[in-house]
């Protein structure tokens, strides 16, 4: 089911889109939410998507394991070579907002063994409604939350929700299950967020990620352009 709200959003913009060697270097999207929000299955279903058209890779960041890393491998979203893990050690949001370094070496060893690239998708390990991405790192941000959380995390705000360039309501297919009024979300989420864009999706519906990666080749073509 999709509510809203066409996926558009601003365009991509970063001070710096080149590389050392002066080409111009991935367009980085990341993609953060809460524990079991559906982030690492809409990177999986992204990538499917996006795969023929775009040379991507992925970062994932796990507090202790590489579990994010493994179940893309496993589902063979990519060639291994295109899939990276980050272990943290610590908050995960620590190593998407005020460490980046970790993620940053990430990213560039990526275009350095198997780039040229044209997006790259760094997930953040589970956090809560205030994890952002560094500007530093990302160029644009998804932030998924998902209706078994209860209809009111729009409400509640919080930079997750308020900021993203993009926030998705996933698992929306759970609804009638869990007690959420999908419409009650759609409008607090317009509350929050104005005129910034917000995707209701289920996976395991015919549409899909078709909206979210509508957006991410809105985001790539004003990134290139």
């Amino acid at each position: 089911m999709h509510l809203d709200h066409t996926p558009h959003g601003p365009a991509a913009v970063s001070a710096d889109a080149h590389r050392t060697d002066g080409s111009r270097r991935a367009l980085r999207i990341g993609l953060g939410g809460p524990v079991g929000s559906g982030k690492t299955a809409t990177v999986a279903a992204l990538c499917r998507t996006l795969r023929d058209e775009l040379s991507l890779a992925v970062v994932t960041n796990d507090i202790y394991t590489r579990e994010d890393a493994e179940f893309l491998l496993r589902e063979a979203v990519l060639p291994p070579e295109r899939i990276t893990a980050v272990e943290t050690g610590a908050c995960p949001h620590t190593a998407i907002r005020d460490d980046i370094s970790a993620n940053l070496e990430a990213v560039e060893d990526l275009e350095d063994e198997v780039g040229p690239l044209d997006l790259i998708l760094v997930e953040s390990g589970g956090d809560n409604l205030t994890a952002t991405f560094s500007k530093g790192l990302v160029d644009a941000q998804i932030f998924v939350i998902d209706v078994a959380g209860g209809d009111d995390i729009p409400r509640k705000g919080g930079p997750g929700v308020t900021t993203a360039d993009l926030l998705v309501v996933n698992k929306t297919d759970l609804a009638p299950y869990v007690g959420s009024d999908l419409a009650r979300m759609a409008a607090d989420a317009k509350a929050q967020r104005a005129e910034l864009p917000v995707v209701f999706q289920s996976l395991r519906s015919e549409s899909g990620v078709t909206d979210v990666a509508a957006w991410v080749r809105a985001q790539f073509a004003a990134w290139t352009a």
